[in-house]
């Protein structure tokens, strides 16, 4: 259910179709905005001691209940982290269908015939402006950040990581059992919306039981009308459950008060919860987690690199209040391979949607709301990031690539805005250059200034927590001790840190800790050319044999080479011209390629790191030896897959790596750095524990040794 491409006008559905996917939990009347407000203050009141409130909404609805727990959380000072989950994924632009029903975000006359009478629309617009007067606003903000249609899990962070959705759409059951619970900071209290009850399974509610503090407990709506086993299957996993429209007001002449919290459910339901977490224990035994940040430890992580994942890094850990120690060899940041004027941003997209394509779409939308956050209200001295998001177009550029983009086009109905097929005319259209091809555009993608997005980051961390940066600063030997972590130049000892990350791009694998990492350094070197005559008239991202971005300060970026294990990082002539050759090979006869001037030799070099399966390393550092040393006890038998898939695997303590970002750092990085944040602070990760595994530094090793087979 999403629009079509360029055509929102088209877009008629008859708002009682829109309804039954999304039902309005209420009549929008005063007695339920009143109702609802009260009830969710006095959540807020229950749990006001706690830094960080995690609260569970299942369903959507038309979105009200969400908008109020943000409005009503807006003047407190704790932290709140909202996941929702919704069987039907859903876009901004529905979002926006029903909202202009229930808020009056617009007021286009067309729109009345999606409503039931003029009437109508009069009365619940008066009612929304006298108990939800700043509603409007929270929903222009929520539909900015573009939420999409896509499977999985969107983190949106509003209010300089105060306030934070998540947004999990498909199977409520599936998405449920893939999170991991966290014993610091689970669930604390659950609203299920009416229309959902009913589809919930014992599965279902076991899965929320393990996610939730024992004494959590559960609210809806109209419970009266619900039937007596639905009440019981919540009863037996240890939930009480409590009806909205039963909580007293004074205003409304109710007095009768509804217990919401403070239950402690009885010890063999909370035994049955404890066995369903123990099981995801011994399931993922194998994927240790970092060990968790006390809270007396405010300065004690140090961070090595300057560019994107260490800025990132910084940024969410800032959010939690978590100061951080960023150590950068250069004499600014992001002059690595987060150096290049501009990068591409945009999803990578698979056939099948396997966990790589899903990963890559929830990166790419989370790190398009961060450029759109630290761009929004920048500080006077915060530095601006240069951006378009202008879409990518990708198009192929011989038989076997053309064959690769139509299965992606073909392999799956992807949300529009996600990307959609575009024709030769359409492509040249958009492109506003000749292409004369068809492609596959990406509506939200277009391309970033890197190093510009890491110092903004970098900036916006400093502001919220005690981040400093050391310049200048080449880490030359990191060394274990009773203490932490402690890193050493060759003048100057740094630490000890209870906590260190890797996140220094190229020189990854320079410390004895980490050399074994199965990472590969690639070269690239990217072709500044003038913007001049046709050529400077292209207003979206080339992607073929190579890409070309649209003019920035005068210039176009055309890229990039892909040498593997480079001899060295100085300009090759040869890479140039190859790089105008890709062009040629992907537009062959455009005369705008004549406009492509390679004489000025204007190129930067840099080193992406890369992995076999395009994943980042995100997580523990692999104890290399260890794992071989234990490999020669357990080895190619039965007993050894068992021994493996139930023995943590070995790792530094305290030691973490974060890189392995490829070509793609852009979209990865930022998100890679959240969830890394997320672990050490022992807080829920925005990703599934499937794609966890896939993100893990040791996964090379692990793959093998799960199934037995020699390393």
């Amino acid at each position: 259910m999403t629009a079509e491409p360029n055509k929102p006008c088209q877009i008629k559905r008859d708002y009682q179709q829109l309804i039954n996917l999304y039902p309005a939990t209420a009549h929008t009347d005063a007695h339920y905005l009143s109702k609802l407000s009260i009830y969710q203050q006095r959540v807020f009141e229950a749990h006001s001691q706690q830094k960080l409130l995690i609260l569970g909404q299942i369903g959507l609805g038309n979105g009200l209940e969400l908008l109020s727990w943000w409005r009503t959380h807006s003047n407190l000072n704790q932290r709140l982290l909202l996941k929702v989950f919704e069987p039907n994924p859903i876009n901004a632009y529905e979002l926006k269908l029903l909202w202009d029903q229930s808020l009056f975000l617009v007021t286009e006359p067309t729109f009345e015939q999606h409503l039931e009478s003029k009437l109508v629309a009069k009365r619940a617009q008066k009612l929304v402006q006298k108990y939800q007067p700043n509603l409007c606003q929270l929903a222009q903000t929520l539909l900015h950040a573009e939420p999409a249609a896509i499977i999985g899990c969107q983190r949106l962070i509003f209010d300089d990581g105060r306030t934070t959705i998540d947004l999990h759409f498909g199977d409520i059951q599936t998405q449920l059992s893939s999170l991991n619970y966290s014993p610091e900071h689970p669930v604390q209290h659950w609203l299920v919306l009416p229309h959902l009850l009913q589809t919930l399974n014992q599965q279902s509610h076991w899965q929320m039981a393990k996610l939730s503090d024992d004494s959590a407990t559960i609210a809806t709506i109209g419970l009266s009308e619900l039937s007596e086993t639905t009440v019981n299957r919540f009863q037996a996993c240890g939930f009480t459950v409590s009806d909205i429209n039963e909580l007293g007001t004074k205003a409304l002449g109710i007095h009768q008060p509804v217990t919401l919290i403070n239950h402690q459910p009885d010890a063999v339901l909370l035994h049955e919860r404890q066995v369903l977490r123990q099981q995801d224990v011994k399931a993922y035994a194998f994927n240790p987690m970092a060990a968790i940040l006390s809270s007396a430890a405010q300065s004690s992580i140090a961070i090595i690199g300057g560019g994107l994942a260490s800025a990132h890094l910084a940024l969410s850990l800032a959010e939690r209040g978590q100061g951080a120690q960023v150590f950068c060899k250069d004499a600014k940041l992001g002059q690595g391979a987060s150096g290049n004027r501009q990068g591409a941003i945009y999803p990578l997209l698979t056939p099948e949607n396997d966990e790589l394509s899903r990963f890559f779409q929830q990166a790419f939308l989370f790190s398009r709301r961060r450029v759109q956050a630290l761009t929004s209200a920048p500080a006077d001295n915060q530095t601006p990031i240069s951006h378009d998001f202008c879409g990518v177009l990708q198009t192929a550029h011989d038989e076997r690539s053309q064959l690769r983009l139509d299965k992606i086009i073909q392999g799956q109905p992807w949300p529009s805005e996600i990307a959609y097929a575009v024709d030769a005319e359409q492509a040249n259209a958009i492109a506003k250059i000749n292409l004369d091809k068809p492609g596959f555009f990406y509506p939200l993608g277009g391309w970033v200034c890197p190093f510009e997005y890491a110092e903004a980051a970098i900036q916006k961390a400093m502001q919220l927590a005690d981040v400093s940066v050391s310049l200048n600063t080449d880490i030359l030997a990191i060394e274990r001790q009773s203490d932490g972590w402690v890193l050493l130049t060759e003048k100057e000892r740094f630490g000890p840190f209870a906590q260190l990350v890797l996140a220094n791009g190229a020189e990854l694998t320079q410390f004895d800790a980490s050399n074994k990492l199965q990472i590969s350094p690639f070269r690239g070197q990217v072709s500044h050319v003038p913007a001049q005559f046709q050529l400077s008239q292209l207003a979206t991202v080339l992607c073929a044999n190579g890409y070309l971005t649209p003019s920035h300060q005068g210039l176009h970026c055309l890229g990039a080479s892909y040498v593997k294990e480079p001899e060295h990082l100085d300009f090759c002539p040869q890479e140039q011209q190859e790089n105008l050759m890709k062009m040629h090979e992907s537009y062959p006869n455009q005369s705008w390629l004549e406009d492509i001037n390679m004489n000025g030799n204007n190129a930067r070099v840099g080193v992406r790191m890369v992995t076999r399966d395009h994943f980042p390393m995100m997580g523990c550092a692999p104890d290399v030896a260890k794992i071989l040393e234990d490999y020669e006890q357990h080895q190619l038998t039965k007993e050894s897959r068992h021994y493996w898939q139930t023995t943590p695997a070995p790792v530094h303590q305290g030691l973490y790596i974060l890189g392995g970002l490829g070509s793609r750092g852009l979209s990865s990085g930022p998100l890679a750095a959240e969830c890394l944040a997320a672990q050490l602070c022992g807080e829920p990760i925005p990703l599934d524990k499937e794609t966890l595994c896939k993100l893990n530094p040791n996964r090379m090793w692990l793959r093998k040794l799960l199934k037995g087979k020699a390393l």
